[in-house]
C-alpha cells in the first residue's frame, strides 16, 4: 500500500499540535492554582461594568445622530417654506415625502410631519389626518423645549398598529417668521434600540442587558437562554428612573437577584443597564471543583481549543487567496496575493497573479483592437459628406443661380464651403467651441436658405468659453434632427437655441427647439442608451432607420471621454432640449 505523502501544510499543522498538547499539559498544572487565586466574581463585575458604561456611550451617540438628523429635517428648505404658506402640493409634497424618506438615520419605518396648518404628511401607503393625528395624542407628548429631539416610548396610536414603538419628535419651528411651530415623528424599529445592545454581545449568554424610558418603563431587554427577568428586578429598574442624574447612576448595586449596573443618557431620560445573575457570579467555584475532578479532560479541551485555532493561522492564507479572488471586479488588476508560508499555497498565489496579469494583457490588446476599429469607422464616417445633404444643397444651389441671381447664390456657396472646411477640420477630431459654433451656424445658414422663413436661431456662448476643446460634429446632428423631426409639421416660426456654458466644472451644451415635442417613450428609450454597451446600442432601433445620428454621436462621446459624459433628452411643454455635459471642460482624455 502506497503511503501518500503529507503536504507541506499538514506537516506544520501536526507540529502545532504537538508544541500545543505540551502547552495544555503544562496549564493544566497550574488550573487549580489560577482559579482559586482569582476572584471571579470581582473580574465578571468590571467586565459588566465596562460593558454598560460602553453601551451607555453609544447611546449617547444614537442620541446625538437623532438630533442631529431632525435638525437638519428643520433647516430643510420645502420644510420651512411648509411652514409659510398653506401647505405643500404637487410636486413640493413628493419633493418632501421623498426627503423624509431618505433622511440620514437608521431604521426610520415610519414618519409623520404636521405643519402649523394642520397639514399632514406622511408615507404614501399611511393616510392620517389630521384628526387621526390629535386623536393619536402624540401632541401632547413633546415637551416645551423647542430645540430638544424627543425620545418616548409609547402604544402606537398614531400608524394604528397598537404595539408600543419607540418615537423620535421634535418642534419644527420656522426659522424666518415667528409661527407657529409644526411637528414631526418618527417610528423607529426595534433594531434601533437593539443596536446599543449589540456592545453587549459576547456576554448575552451570562448577564441581562435592557433599556428603559424615563418612566421606568422596560423597552426592550436581552437575557440568557432560560433566563426570565423576574418581576423584581422588574421593581428594581423601575426605580432607576427616579435617578436624574446622567451617565453612569449605578456601579455594581447588589440587589436580591445580583449585580446591577444602570447609564443614564442624559437628554433622552433612557437608562441602559445590565445584571449579572448571582449562578454567573458563583460559578466560579463550581469550576474549581470540576478542575479538580477533572484535569486531564480539560487538558484535552484545551487542545481541541488550540487545535481549532491553530487550524484558522493554518487557513487564514487559504482566506487571503479567496477574498483576494471573491473582491477582484475585472477592473483592478493591482491586487497581487504576496505569501510567504513556504507550502504549496505560494504556488497558488503565484499561478494567480499569472493568471491576472494574462488577463489584464488580454484585455488591453482586445481594448486597443477595438479602439483601432471605432477609429477606423468614425474617421470613415466624417469623411464621408452625407450625399442626401449635398445633392439636395447642390439642387437648391442650381435653382436659386437661375431664379434669384447672384447673391444669394454667393451666400449659399459660401456657407456651404464654410460648412465642408470646418467638418473636415483637416482630419482632426478635436476643434475649439467657436469652430463647432460656426460649423453648426454654416448649417443652419444653408437650411434657411432651403427652408425660407421656418425657423431663427440664437446661439449662447461667452468669450472665455469659445477657446475650450471639444469633439468636433456633435452640435449638427442635433439640430439635423430638430429640423426634421421638431418642424416636420410646421412651415414657419420654428425656433432653435444653441448655448454652450461651464458649470461645476463641466463644459455644457445644449440644443432647443420649439417644434412638436419628443415623445417620452423615445426620449426615456434615448437617455437609457447610457447604461447600454456601445456595441449593443443599435440593437435598440430594430427598424435601423432611427437612432442612427443619435448612435453615432453617443459612439463618438463615450469613445473620447469615457464613461463620464452626460447625455440626456428634456421634453418641455412648448419643445425639446438635448443637453450634452463633458467631462474636464471638454478637454480630450488621453487614456481613451
Amino acid at each position: 500500500m502506497k503511503i501518500k505523502k503529507i503536504s507541506g501544510i499538514q506537516k506544520k499543522y501536526l507540529t502545532y499540535i504537538m508544541l500545543l498538547l505540551i502547552l495544555a499539559l503544562f496549564l493544566s498544572c497550574i488550573g487549580v492554582w489560577s482559579y482559586v487565586r482569582n476572584d471571579m466574581a470581582a473580574v465578571i463585575v468590571d467586565k459588566y461594568e465596562f460593558m454598560n458604561e460602553k453601551m451607555g456611550m453609544s447611546m449617547d451617540n444614537l442620541y446625538k445622530n437623532s438630533n442631529e438628523a431632525t435638525a437638519e429635517c428643520i433647516i430643510n428648505d420645502d420644510v420651512q417654506k411648509s411652514l409659510r404658506t398653506k401647505g405643500l402640493e404637487g410636486v413640493e409634497r413628493y419633493a418632501l415625502g421623498k426627503y423624509f424618506a431618505y433622511v440620514d438615520l437608521d431604521y426610520i419605518t415610519e414618519y409623520c410631519y404636521v405643519d402649523n396648518k394642520k397639514n399632514v404628511y406622511t408615507k404614501s401607503y399611511s393616510k392620517i389626518s389630521y384628526d387621526d393625528f390629535e386623536k393619536s395624542g402624540f401632541s401632547d407628548i413633546l415637551s416645551v423645549e423647542y430645540s430638544k429631539t424627543e425620545w418616548f416610548w409609547t402604544k402606537d396610536t398614531l400608524f394604528g398598529t397598537e404595539k408600543e414603538a419607540l418615537f423620535v419628535g421634535r418642534y419644527v419651528r420656522s426659522m424666518d417668521y415667528a409661527h407657529e411651530p409644526g411637528m414631526l415623528f418618527f417610528k423607529m424599529d426595534p433594531r434601533f434600540l437593539e443596536s446599543v445592545l449589540k456592545d453587549a454581545e459576547g456576554g448575552e449568554k451570562e448577564a441581562v442587558a435592557g433599556i428603559v424610558d424615563k418612566n421606568g418603563k422596560l423597552c426592550i431587554e436581552r437575557a440568557p437562554e432560560g433566563f426570565e427577568i423576574s418581576s423584581g428586578v422588574k421593581r428594581e429598574v423601575a426605580k432607576l428612573s427616579e435617578n436624574k442624574e446622567s451617565g453612569v447612576i449605578l456601579k455594581g448595586g447588589r440587589i436580591q437577584e445580583g449585580i446591577l449596573q444602570a447609564y443614564r443618557q442624559k437628554d433622552s431620560g433612557m437608562i441602559v443597564f445590565t445584571l449579572v445573575p448571582n449562578a454567573v457570579l458563583y460559578s466560579g467555584l463550581n469550576r474549581i471543583l470540576l478542575v479538580l475532578a477533572g484535569i486531564y479532560l480539560l487538558v484535552g479541551m484545551m487542545a481541541i481549543a488550540m487545535s481549532l485555532y491553530v487550524s484558522r493561522i493554518f487557513t487564514k492564507p487559504i482566506q487571503k487567496i479567496s477574498k483576494e479572488m471573491e473582491s477582484f471586479d475585472g477592473k483592478d488588476f493591482s491586487h497581487k496575493i504576496e505569501l510567504h508560508t513556504n507550502t504549496e499555497l505560494d504556488k497558488i498565489g503565484h499561478s494567480y497573479n499569472e493568471m491576472l496579469a494574462n488577463i489584464e494583457h488580454l484585455l488591453t490588446e482586445i481594448k486597443n483592437q477595438e479602439k483601432e476599429l471605432r477609429t477606423s469607422e468614425l474617421n470613415m464616417l466624417i469623411s464621408q459628406i452625407n450625399p442626401h445633404f449635398l445633392y439636395n444643397t447642390l439642387d437648391t444651389i442650381y435653382m436659386l443661380a437661375r431664379i434669384n441671381g447672384e447673391e444669394t447664390t454667393m451666400k449659399m456657396i459660401q456657407a456651404l464651403s464654410k460648412y465642408l472646411r470646418l467638418s473636415l477640420s483637416k482630419g482632426n477630431d478635436i476643434v475649439t467651441v467657436s469652430d463647432e459654433l460656426e460649423n453648426v451656424k454654416s448649417y443652419m445658414e444653408i437650411q434657411q436658405i432651403r427652408n425660407e422663413a421656418l425657423f431663427s436661431y440664437e446661439i449662447e456662448c461667452k468669450a472665455e468659453t469659445r477657446e475650450r476643446w471639444i469633439l468636433k460634429l456633435i452640435l449638427q446632428p442635433l439640430v439635423e434632427n430638430a429640423i426634421k423631426y421638431g418642424f416636420c409639421d410646421i412651415s414657419e416660426g420654428g425656433f432653435i437655441r444653441i448655448k454652450v456654458e461651464e458649470m461645476s466644472g463641466r463644459l455644457v451644451l445644449s440644443v432647443y427647439n420649439n417644434g412638436a415635442p419628443m415623445k417620452q417613450e423615445k426620449a426615456d428609450l434615448l437617455n437609457s442608451l447610457k447604461n447600454v454597451p456601445v456595441s449593443e446600442m443599435r440593437q435598440h432601433f430594430p427598424d435601423g432607420r432611427h437612432g442612427y445620428g443619435i448612435i453615432n454621436i453617443i459612439t463618438r462621446l463615450r469613445l473620447k471621454y469615457g464613461e463620464d459624459v452626460e447625455y440626456e433628452y428634456e421634453i418641455q411643454e412648448d419643445g425639446t432640449k438635448c443637453v450634452i455635459r463633458l467631462p474636464e471642460n471638454g478637454e480630450k482624455n488621453d487614456e481613451l
